[in-house]
């Protein structure tokens, strides 16, 4: 999977440059999923929604014409956690990820500035229908060039563990900016890039895992084993635990 937030402050243009690049993806033959961060409640207070969510771990919603899974995620990659396998994640809002590159959507030149961690990969929104560059990055309006973001995003997009493990010597923010320089890729990041020895699945999806943990799940489970009748070594063990 790869992903690219897209993030700016109120009235900037984050919807619609997502909503441009996502048609074009689909165009283009892609699975999209997008994610976008809220600062209001859509989940009202006394609402019935709400009163089931404070007595139940998640609570899903079938209604008209949007269904919809209701839980705390503790953090974004718990929130991604659900998400169904897609070729590209389109993260609307996220300002404080640090693991992914960054597309920027501002109404002047000062907001480009702040907003700039060093993980922009381009700038759009409002400020497209002025400028052709800005600290250092091109402007492209969504509206009229949405091929020329969306290549730019095929071309770049990806994204990091986010477990900050270090294998490669850096955590994944410091790794994120160097691929977005072009210094380094995601084959850098030792857990992308190397073939695990345990691999832990939950709902069918990966649970990213450090060196040092596989090893402590694969002795451990050994351990237990290698009494059993039936147990040889060298075999490909799987085992599947169900709530």
């Amino acid at each position: 999977m790869r992903a690219v937030a897209f993030v700016g402050f109120k009235k900037s243009g984050k919807t619609t440059t997502v909503e441009n690049v996502a048609k074009e993806l689909k165009k283009r033959g892609y699975c999209v999923g997008i994610a976008k961060s809220m600062h209001t409640n859509f989940d009202r207070k006394e609402s019935d929604t709400w009163r089931l969510k404070r007595v139940a771990d998640c609570v899903i919603v079938r209604a008209q014409d949007t269904d919809a899974l209701l839980f705390d995620a503790k953090d974004l990659n718990a929130l991604l956690s659900v998400m169904p396998e897609v070729d590209f994640l389109l993260l609307e809002g996220f300002k404080d990820a640090k693991h992914l590159p960054k597309v920027i959507c501002a109404k002047s030149e000062e907001e480009v500035k702040v907003l700039n961690d060093g993980l922009a990969i381009a700038v759009s929104g409002v400020i497209s229908n002025e400028l052709k560059s800005v600290d250092g990055l091109e402007v492209i309006n969504a509206l009229e060039n949405p091929e020329r973001l969306t290549d730019l995003i095929e071309e770049k997009a990806f994204i990091l563990p986010n477990i900050n493990c270090r294998l490669c010597g850096l955590d994944c923010y410091e790794m994120a900016k160097l691929i977005v320089k072009g210094e380094k890729t995601v084959k850098d990041c030792v857990v992308l890039s190397s073939k695990p020895k345990v691999i832990v699945k939950i709902d069918g999806k990966e649970l990213p895992m450090k060196d040092w943990v596989q090893e402590v799940v694969e002795k451990t489970i050994k351990g237990m084993l290698s009494a059993m009748k039936g147990y040889k070594e060298g075999r490909k063990i799987e085992i599947i635990i169900q709530d």
